[in-house]
């Protein structure tokens, strides 16, 4: 995915540290400081309106303090234009990537401090066995921008101290942490639960400072304006392959896969492969009653038209193992409009492995590709459940519909802060709310509960996946 930038990435890897955002950058055992610009992936900084932002490699823009503000058409990196997140509007056309300082990731597993001196510096604060209750001092562990320890921060009780590596030589003097921002984590440790760092639960994709839970990555954009990308050949020959209870899955010879996870949304939008040009098979538009809009040029309901998401496309259950559901792919595979991909849950989660995730494994989701969004990673699969949360943009202030529940991850992200993260409670919590917030709608209740039922309330669940010949039961929705 965007394997220019990559390329760029790896060129400049060995040059660039985290960029301070002071003219100068303080040597070893300088009293100065600067605040760091903090980024969870490899991004190009940008000034925009003299103002400061970062562009990640998925595409997402955020200002200085990492808040999501837009989103970046990455198709062609000489010519890039940012799109911004309320209105959809052009925040700025033309900018050459080639032209602008890299900034690369700064790896927190946890909430922590993070000073730009002559490297980077993320400070933990002490635990309770590292600190002198008589003075109030206490020793907090340091690592680099990568992740690896490479020191102590030795501090006061008001909280000013001093970094030294490992074998406790100063590097840094007078640190203040009070004059430094605190950073929620944007890694999880895999290898133990317990070391999962302090965290909001709700809300899909976003190693960002957003925190992880069962949606934390932000939706597909359906209206987005996007570039026209070709499909490929689907003539390529196909061979059995899996059977669920009597449904043979026919997987495609050389076709894509891989690993990643699936999340959810419904934002009521026309879907990107609604629109004609786009490249693979074309979806429909439906209006708000269901009826079906000729006019593949009719303009979105996120953008004030009448065209949006079909209700018939709700997921289907064909039995306990295998479900069909529509899905946003990544935005760099804008030509996979009706390509279809079969996802064999493994029975764990991308941020979090309880009872719903494990529940999963074995059984298979057959998706058919009908939206992207370039904030869709690779990997990553958007199904279109209804409650799943409206994402960036939201067209569904048309339909007669209870609240969506949280923007990103819509019902189940709150049935998650209710039940205080205790999962037992999730698949409970979201009937009642699905059978609430749609019951004036019963095809879209049937799709909420899909999410309840069939995937027992399980929040972004990891797969493997294939790409598949398509099913009929998806072509007669699609």
């Amino acid at each position: 995915m965007k394997i220019p930038f990559f390329k760029t990435i790896l060129a400049a890897s060995a040059l660039l540290m985290v960029c301070s955002c002071g003219d100068d950058s303080p040597s070893k055992s300088d009293d100065s400081q600067n605040q760091a610009i903090v980024v969870d992936q490899a991004s190009w900084l940008v000034t925009i309106d003299k103002k400061q932002y970062t562009i990640g490699v998925d595409g997402k823009v955020k200002d200085l303090d990492g808040t999501l503000v837009g989103l970046a058409d990455l198709t062609d990196l000489t010519n890039v234009t940012v799109y911004a997140m309320a209105d959809q509007s052009k925040m700025a056309t033309g900018i050459n990537t080639s032209e602008l300082e890299i900034i690369t990731a700064t790896k927190i597993t946890s909430t922590a401090w993070v000073l730009s001196a002559d490297q980077t510096y993320v400070i933990y604060p002490a635990t309770d066995d590292a600190i002198d209750p008589a003075t109030g001092t206490g020793i907090g562990i340091v690592t680099d921008a990568s992740g690896e320890k490479i020191g102590y921060f030795v501090y006061d009780a008001s909280q000013v101290g001093k970094i030294v590596d490992l074998n406790n030589v100063p590097l840094v003097e007078n640190v203040d942490m009070t004059t430094l921002k605190a950073y929620a984590a944007n890694t999880i440790i895999p290898s133990s639960s317990s070391a999962a760092p302090i965290q909001e639960k709700s809300s899909s994709s976003a190693a960002q400072q957003q925190a992880k839970s069962s949606s934390a990555t932000a939706k597909s954009s359906s209206s987005q304006q996007q570039q026209q990308q070709q499909a490929s050949s689907s003539s390529a020959a196909q061979q059995s392959g899996g059977n669920t209870a009597a449904f043979t899955i026919k997987y495609v010879n050389g076709g894509k896969s891989g690993s990643g996870w699936a999340t959810r949304y419904w934002d009521c939008c026309k879907p990107h492969c609604a629109w004609s040009g786009k490249g693979g098979k074309m979806t429909k538009g439906c209006d708000a009653s269901g009826n079906k809009i000729n006019d593949s040029e009719a303009t979105s309901m996120c953008n004030g038209g009448n065209s949006g998401t079909c209700l018939s496309q709700i997921p289907q259950v064909y039995n306990d193992t295998l479900a069909f559901a529509f899905a946003a792919v990544p935005g760099s595979a804008g030509g996979e409009c009706g390509k279809c991909f079969d996802l064999v849950f493994d029975g764990k989660g991308k941020y979090e492995s309880k009872n719903p995730q494990k529940s999963l494994k074995g059984k298979h989701l057959i998706v058919i590709a009908s939206n992207i969004g370039y904030d869709v990673e690779a990997g990553q699969f958007d199904i279109m459940i209804p409650g799943g949360g409206v994402g960036i943009y939201n067209g569904c202030s048309r339909f007669n519909w209870g609240a969506q529940g949280k923007q990103y991850g819509g019902l189940l992200s709150e049935c998650e802060e209710e039940k205080n993260y205790n999962a037992s409670a999730y698949k409970s919590c979201l009937t009642s709310k699905c059978n609430s917030v749609f019951a004036n709608d019963a095809k879209a209740k049937e799709g909420c509960l899909f999410l309840a039922n069939w995937m027992n309330a399980a929040g972004n669940p990891t797969h493997n996946y294939k790409e598949v010949e398509c099913p009929q039961q998806l072509l007669d929705k699609y």
